[in-house]
């Protein structure tokens, strides 16, 4: 999974620069509203497969790029979940806050994770039962107890759109793209929790979830309930991700929130 990880991400720079917008003929497309597609996305996928399904042949694949076959999928024991690129908007904006994200499900949980930040070169790994990892040193959740004041990473769109404005009295916020580079930060212990009421889909959290629980932290959707993967429909409405001991304060809190509509739906 690194060498898969390391490959998309090599792949990927190819077309970065830091603090400079990407060149108009590399956009491909936008896949729904505000949803871009690049070259850069098409060949990190394109790295993935070859390494993963070349080396598991017999394992299942769903990725954000390619086209989804739930039923030959949901036979497999194992299955791979990825994003070649999660982040496109930031990448496309010249910003170091995307990433690769793998996951490897066994029967609806994740068993083994990497994200890799090419721009910042961290490379995040877990293995169930084996611990939390960044760049081989150990990984800890933060044990901040204290839901007001808690550093909190929240979605640049979001942010954008004004959807965090009701929740910057209580929590210490800070935009940042990719939702699986926010889970793996949350894990390293620098930030103590991120969540979105967006709907996401299984490829954007997969990674994220086993390297938070590995590093002492919990995932759950809005109402509590453990995330599910390799389901039929990969779309979710909400992930809520913590350190573990903000887990329930979290949940108490955005009890009354009502949920955010899907803007990346294709009409």
């Amino acid at each position: 999974m690194e060498e898969a990880a390391r490959l998309a991400g090599a792949a990927i720079m190819r077309h970065f620069q830091l603090g400079e917008p990407l060149s108009a003929h590399l956009r491909l497309m936008d896949k729904g509203h505000n949803n871009p597609l690049t070259q850069a996305d098409l060949a990190a996928d394109q790295c993935l497969r070859q390494t993963l399904l070349g080396n598991r042949p017999d394992y299942g694949w769903l990725s954000e790029e390619g086209t989804d076959d739930p039923v030959a999928r949901m036979e497999r024991q194992r299955v791979w979940i990825v994003d070649p690129m999660d982040g496109t908007k930031e990448f496309i904006s010249g910003l170091p806050q995307f990433a690769v994200s793998i996951g490897l499900v066994e029967r609806g949980s994740p068993v083994a994770a990497c994200i890799f930040n090419p721009a910042t070169r961290e490379l995040f790994s877990a293995v169930r039962g084996g611990g939390a990892f960044c760049n081989g040193q150990r990984l800890q959740t933060s044990r901040n107890a204290s839901l007001q004041g808690a550093r909190c990473l929240a979605s640049r769109s979001e942010t954008k759109r004004g959807e965090w404005r009701s929740f910057a009295q209580a929590l210490h916020i800070t935009p940042m793209g990719s939702i699986a580079y926010k889970l793996a930060l949350v894990a390293s212990g620098r930030y103590d929790l991120t969540f979105t009421l967006t709907p996401k889909n299984e490829w954007d959290y997969c990674a994220g979830t086993l390297l938070l629980q590995e590093a002492g932290g919990r995932v759950s959707h809005k109402e509590g309930q453990p995330c599910l993967f390799n389901q039929k429909d990969p779309k979710v409405l909400s992930v809520l991700a913590s350190n573990g001991p903000l887990h329930e304060p979290l949940l108490l809190s955005l009890e009354q929130t009502p949920l955010s509509p899907d803007r990346q739906a294709v009409a």
